[in-house]
């Protein structure tokens, strides 16, 4: 048992490994910055069945760390809630088939309330219809599932997280993000005392040199 679970792990880190980095991460970094930082709009991100349940972890914590992100259900956004679409925003759309119906049918939507927003694809298929429409592709690998039956989203949503956090990183240090611009959106919790402490350790750092520099 403790075998099957070692390459279990040995696997999806070896996907992880195989991630090609692209100019889809460069361009991506760059739509974001220029449509959330520039323009003031917000990250959109969307993804059905578990390809979502990684989308919203990926706006979550795009929010929580500077960047405004929300969460778009594809189904939902039929019914009404595509209007939190603005005209400076940008969509970061997630499918592992890079053909699933209902994220395809939100690009239609999207377009139509406000044409030529810009659109980030996170997919394992370069050949898909939302990777031909992408402005930024991000190409996961296409990593065979773990799951024995090689259909249950499991590999693929552990490389699609890591593309997140990849993406999140990257934009903390474009932007100068610091744990005091945390604390101020984390007050809760660990995290919050964790931040605030930081940030507290970092000003009183700023001020010992700042006199040391005036002795």
């Amino acid at each position: 048992m403790k075998e099957a679970i070692r390459k279990v792990i040995e696997h999806e880190a070896q996907a992880i490994l195989n991630i090609p980095v692209e100019d889809g991460f460069i361009k991506a970094i760059e739509l974001i910055y220029s449509r959330v930082h520039e323009k003031k709009g917000k990250l959109v991100a969307s993804g059905m069945g578990k390809a979502g349940q990684i989308a919203l972890n990926i706006a979550t914590t795009f929010s929580s760390t500077g960047t405004p992100a929300v969460f778009l259900h594809p189904s939902d956004s039929q019914h009404g809630d595509l209007g939190v679409v603005q005209e400076n925003d940008v969509l970061l759309l997630i499918s592992n088939s890079g053909k699933t119906r209902e994220i395809i049918e939100l690009v239609e939507l999207a377009n139509n309330l406000h044409p030529n927003l810009p659109l980030i694809v996170i997919s394992g298929n370069p050949e898909g219809v939302l990777a031909k429409v992408a402005d930024a592709f991000i190409y996961t690998g296409n990593p065979q599932e773990v799951c024995p039956l090689g259909l249950s989203p499991t590999t693929s949503t552990t490389v699609m997280t890591v593309i997140g956090d990849a993406l999140v990183v990257s934009m903390m240090n474009k932007i100068g993000f610091t744990a005091k611009d945390y604390a101020k959106r984390h007050h809760g919790g660990y995290l919050g005392d964790k931040s605030r402490e930081k940030a507290k350790e970092k000003a009183e750092a700023e001020k010992e040199e700042n006199g040391t520099g005036l002795s």
